[in-house]
């Protein structure tokens, strides 16, 4: 499969084959089916993020007890792990500077 640039922006969900505002820190070049892939991790970050907001509601249950906020973060490591893998040189040497991914394969 042909692999095609696009520009990520992990905040808001976004994806895109054209550069426009500030969505160049996250450029990768990626097939169909990876790009699908990382369309349904970003899906899955804003359902346990949404999760995770209603939690905050319920005083009793404790964060660290809470599998929404796991499985924001481990959605979040993932997606981060394969923008590194596709990505440009700037891109991974961005997602270095973060350490995001101190603990994890790189």
């Amino acid at each position: 499969m042909e692999k095609q640039k696009y520009y990520i922006n992990v905040a808001n969900g976004e994806i895109s084959h054209r550069k426009h505002d500030n969505n160049d820190y996250l450029v990768i070049n990626a097939t169909n089916g990876e790009i699908s892939y990382l369309r349904r991790k970003l899906e899955s970050m804003h359902e346990a993020s949404f999760s995770s907001f209603i939690r905050a509601h319920i005083p009793i249950v404790e964060y660290h007890n809470d599998s929404a906020n796991d499985a924001y973060d481990d959605n979040l490591l993932e997606v981060y792990q394969m923008l590194y893998d596709l990505g440009n040189k700037q891109t991974r040497e961005h997602i270095k500077s973060m350490g995001i991914l101190d603990n994890h394969s790189m």
